[in-house]
């Protein structure tokens, strides 16, 4: 990866990136309510499910397969992409989370860091777009490499799920950095699963992560919004 590809990766994928991911904890406010997250042990037993076998997973996928239809300027894989990826997901909140998100990464990215592949994305589909197909699109239609754009993408959403969690246990900034580490052989298979799953193969089986993400549209004292 070029100096330039990488100042860009960091730029989107920074906390700093004006998409307010800052906002959303995907139902882990409503899981350390229930008690299922109490401590830094919980926190990444909780996501490394969530990564392996649930959202982060399937948006893993969607950053694979969108950047690769924008690579090869593929506007029919495009559209497959998008519209699958705004569909599958178990909850209004979560729809709310991704959605926002990627409009918000798309109206940032298209001013101050414009290319063709969004234009393509545009014409290919109307509808909401994903976050994980939004920034797939940015990172192929900048020429950044697959491989290093999903694992630092994962990397960024990992970050901001224990960012929610030290603020909701609460847990102290060391703690946090040690789950973080904990995490990094999770965030490279799900990196290496997400590359090799087929589109029409995406799934997820983190059933009581969905539940708390459902839970939380009733939840009755809210910090985040999902």
């Amino acid at each position: 990866m070029d100096t330039a590809a990488l100042y860009r990766l960091m730029a989107w994928l920074s906390p700093a990136y004006p998409i307010g991911a800052f906002s959303y904890s995907t139902g882990i406010e409503w899981a350390v309510e229930a008690g299922d997250i109490t401590n830094a042990e919980t926190l990444r037993t909780w996501l490394v499910v969530m990564l392996g076998e649930g959202g982060g997973f399937a948006d893993g996928v969607f950053f694979a397969h969108a950047h690769r239809a924008a690579a090869a300027d593929d506007s029919g894989a495009l559209r497959a992409v998008a519209e699958l990826a705004a569909a599958f997901v178990p909850s209004k909140e979560r729809f709310l989370e991704t959605t926002a998100q990627g409009r918000a990464f798309l109206e940032a990215t298209r001013a101050a860091w414009p290319c063709p592949a969004i234009a393509c994305l545009d014409n290919a589909w109307d509808g909401p777009v994903a976050l994980p197909v939004a920034a797939g699109v940015a990172c192929a239609g900048h020429g950044i490499a697959l491989a290093g754009a999903l694992h630092a993408f994962l990397h960024a959403l990992v970050a901001n799920w224990i960012s929610a969690g030290l603020r909701l246990i609460p847990l102290g900034q060391t703690d946090g950095q040690r789950v973080l580490a904990a995490l990094e052989p999770a965030v490279g298979a799900a990196a290496a699963h997400a590359l090799a799953t087929p589109l029409e193969e995406v799934g997820t089986c983190a059933f009581r992560a969905d539940l708390a993400g459902m839970r939380h549209e009733t939840q009755y004292t809210r910090l985040f919004r999902s």
